[in-house]
């Protein structure tokens, strides 16, 4: 296989040099070696020295005479060290390897660290030999790999003709080879190792299995793999348990997980065996992919075959667990792992944090950080961001900062990660000074903000209304060359346009339009929504006008905002004609592109062009939302159409489709009005069995219903039993049965109602007793109306005109004249004066 690797594609070729004089023979002692001269085939500049033997002779001299450190530390040296060419060098280390290898090696070492001088090819091949002779293989691995990192790339060919023709005879070469053809490998440089081999298998020298396994490891994601494979088995080099688990990573890299399995299999009764690195390898890759039932088979296989799975055994699986959501079987293997005497560490506990996180069960995150201390081992910064991380993810940002204070407590300082999060939820809950608390904090720690950094605070600040303030943080982040993106320039356009300063939107939008960092559609996007929001469509098609003029693809997203646009409008036309604009750009309707055309329909009555939209719509294979279906639902209801609409419901479930609050309220409406209270309820029912949790307009339209189409006694049943549950009403459901009770004459229920809104903290108006003492004067409930008015006045609430005409229409036609005097009396102090 490694044949075709003697033709090296483009060698590199080096110019011949000039053999060196063979004047020093006298100085090289007579035992048997290669000589300098023999070995040199590189360039020199003999003309730089202009006696190079008297030169190498004193060098040499005095390193015997005063020692290496001393004298390459001395005056002379470093006066002469300038001097020096290649030539010089290697005939000075060819004797002193002969005299002292260690004197070589220590000399060329000096040369290099403390003068930077840049050895030749021969030096470095020498030194190499003396270390490989003397079996110092960390030394020679590394003076090996400096060479490669020097010599670079491709540097293959040359580096093994010089040691095949001047090293053969060499005692240590065949370990020379080795290393080099490891190194290559161990590098990188994978063609270079090839050839290595190649040249290796012509001379009959065996790579050792470390080399083989490095070069497997490297061409693991390729078929050539195979190939290395074979010439192991070939060469009769031993294998050992990390060949056959680099084969199985390969063919797990290449999606091969049969071809893997069958090979572990195929393990058993050979020299190796199994081993625990290849059942882990197979293990994750089946958790990558999901399947982690069949990565708990290979883990039970693991343990039938004899082997002790290790934390990283555990850690795997445990790990594959946590992302399916299984944290309770995580939390048993890793009980299972303390049983089997593998203790957990820092890595299991955060994997259990991070799947608890995942999942938002903050409360089990923590419970594993009480354990991990109850076992002595403390959280470390990446624990610290997970939790932080996942408490802001729940919207706990409280909790986070607590984090925050813990951590800088124990001496840890947040990363960029952590501040990012911590940021963003703040701005999130409008809570942006505590934001540039921190970010004022992160630079106290030496933490540079980055664009990101910058953006969501701008973001914030924008969300809250403070754009001058973002403008302000803006600038600054410019003084700091800190560039913005797209992402700072749409922020803050945002914010512009949510604040409806509209005219300042545009001004900086036309000022990033002039400085090219304008022509990116999302900012086109922002700005046409802030005018359509405005209900200023004229400006919005002009808008999209100029972006077709500058050539920029507009996206489905642009179509979108101008439909909705134009809707909201009454242009219902010009809505309709863009579906086939969006077709001529090469863009697919969106679901929500037909939800809102449909919408528009519905509101103007038009049935018919709304279910030709939704034909359409499934004809095109677009799939209808939840939204989508709501919107039908709506036009079914206005056209009574309660059993359809019910059917429709129905339909959503069966797609998988789970409709919201506003899809039952809208059909429990309906059904109210239409006096079927009992299917109302139904549907009420209906939600908490879907895991639906009923809004408080869902309970007002019920209570509603009840009051003005059912039993009234069903409707103050139901208000109660909410109470009980503490389930969050608004005040209309209070006031809806007060007014209820007083139209039917129940006045003391009426008031436990009044009272019970009163004592929820619901602030209580001129409007709410006007309403209901209106009520009790028409049934000519005077006495109970009364009731109301002092109960007013008692709440401190001053009587108007209105409510007071109202008292003494109803104390006149009473003829109770006593109570006319009484009232004019009352409406003097507070100003009043009767028509």
């Amino acid at each position: 296989m490694l044949k075709h690797f003697h033709q090296w594609k483009n060698p590199l070729h080096f110019p011949a040099r000039s053999r060196i004089s063979a004047s020093l023979s006298s100085l090289i002692f007579t035992k048997s070696s290669v000589s300098t001269a023999e070995l040199y085939d590189e360039p020199t500049t003999p003309s730089a020295v202009p006696n190079p033997t008297d030169t190498v002779r004193e060098i040499i001299y005095g390193l015997r005479s005063f020692g290496l450190r001393r004298f390459l530390g001395g005056d002379y040296f470093r006066t002469v060290v300038l001097t020096l060419d290649w030539p010089q060098v290697d005939q000075i280390i060819d004797v002193l390897r002969v005299e002292s290898p260690e004197f070589a090696v220590g000399f060329f070492h000096l040369l290099k660290d403390w003068y930077r001088f840049r050895h030749s090819r021969v030096s470095w091949f020498v030194v190499s030999h003396l270390l490989a002779g003397e079996r110092r293989f960390k030394e020679l691995q590394l003076v090996i790999k400096q060479m490669v990192e020097e010599e670079g790339s491709g540097s293959a060919p040359s580096l093994c003709e010089l040691l095949l023709n001047n090293f053969r005879v060499w005692d240590s070469n065949i370990l020379v080879w080795d290393i080099l053809g490891f190194t290559y490998s161990r590098y990188g440089m994978v063609e270079d190792a090839l050839f290595v081999l190649a040249k290796m298998k012509d001379l009959n020298i065996n790579a050792s299995i470390q080399t083989y396994n490095s070069l497997l490891y490297n061409l693991r994601h390729t078929e050539t793999m195979w190939d290395v494979h074979n010439e192991i088995k070939v060469s009769g080099t031993p294998q050992n348990e990390y060949t056959h688990s680099i084969l199985i990573d390969g063919l797990c890299e290449q999606s091969r997980l049969q071809d893997a399995v069958s090979f572990l299999q195929n393990a058993e009764g050979k020299d190796t065996g199994f081993s625990i690195v290849s059942f882990n390898t197979i293990i994750s890759r089946f958790c990558k992919l999901g399947f982690v039932d069949v990565a708990k088979s290979f883990f039970c296989m693991m343990l039938k075959c004899g082997l002790v799975p290790d934390s990283y055994s555990y850690n795997i699986l445990i790990h594959g667990l946590c992302v399916a959501g299984s944290m309770e079987e995580a939390l048993e293997f890793k009980n299972d792992m303390e049983n089997h005497g593998v203790e957990p560490d820092i890595v299991t506990y955060r994997i259990l944090a991070k799947g608890f996180r995942l999942l938002g069960f903050m409360s089990g995150a923590w419970k594993v950080i009480q354990d991990m201390l109850l076992k002595g081992v403390n959280p470390d910064l990446l624990t610290y961001t997970i939790l932080i991380c996942g408490h802001c993810q729940i919207g706990n940002i409280d909790e986070g900062l607590k984090l925050r204070e813990e951590m800088l407590s124990r001496g840890f300082h947040l990363s960029i990660i952590s501040y990012s999060v911590l940021l963003s939820s703040l701005c999130k809950i409008a809570r942006a000074e505590e934001a540039l608390e921190l970010l004022y904090e992160m630079e106290a720690v030496g933490l540079k903000p980055d664009t990101i950094t910058y953006s969501i605070l701008i973001h914030g600040l924008c969300k809250k209304g403070e754009v001058q303030r973002a403008i302000q943080l803006f600038e600054e982040m410019c003084s700091r060359r800190i560039f913005p993106n797209y992402f700072t320039h749409g922020s803050m356009l945002l914010g512009l346009c949510k604040t409806g300063n509209i005219l300042e939107a545009r001004k900086y939008f036309d000022n990033l339009i002039a400085s090219d960092s304008g022509d990116d559609i999302v900012l086109y996007n922002i700005m046409l929504d802030g005018y359509v929001k405005l209900g200023n469509i004229a400006e919005a098609v002009q808008l999209y006008k100029q972006l077709t003029e500058k050539e920029i693809t507009p996206s489905i997203v642009t179509f979108n905002t101008l439909i909705h646009g134009f809707c909201k409008n009454n242009k219902l036309g010009e809505a309709r004609s863009l579906l086939d604009t969006i077709k001529l750009h090469q863009l697919v309707p969106s679901a929500v592109t037909y939800t809102t055309l449909m919408n528009a329909y519905c509101e103007v009555g038009d049935m018919q062009g709304m279910l030709e939209l939704l034909q359409e719509m499934e004809e095109k294979a677009v799939m209808p939302t939840h939204i989508t279906y709501t919107v039908v639902i709506k036009g079914l209801c206005k056209q009574w159409k309660l059993r359809e609409s019910v059917q429709l419901l129905e339909g959503m479930h069966a797609k998988g489709l789970t409709p919201d609050q506003i899809t039952y309220n809208t059909i429990i409406q309906c059904f109210c009005k239409a006096s079927d209270t009992t299917k109302a309820c139904q549907l009420h029912n209906e939600m908490l069995l879907h895991n639906l949790q009923p809004t408080p307009v869902t309970y007002n339209v019920l209570i509603n219903g009840l009051c003005v189409h059912g039993d009234l006694m069903d409707a103050d049943r139901l208000l109660l039993s909410l109470v009980n549950r503490k389930i969050n009403l608004t005040k209309i459901a209070y006031t809806t049965i007060v007014k209820a009770h007083c139209a039917k004459g129940d006045v003391s229920r009426a008031v436990i109602f009044f009272r019970q809104m009163v004592e929820k903290g619901f602030k209580t108006s001129i409007r709410d007793y006007s309403a209901v003492i209106n009520r009790l004067c028409k049934r000519c409930l005077i006495n109970e109306a009364k009731h109301f008015f002092c109960m007013m006045l008692s709440d401190g609430i001053s009587p108007d005109q209105e409510i007071c005409e109202v008292m003494l229409n109803a104390f006149h036609r009473e003829g109770d004249l006593e109570s006319v005097f009484e009232l004019l009396a009352e409406m003097i102090k507070f100003g009043l004066f009767p028509d």
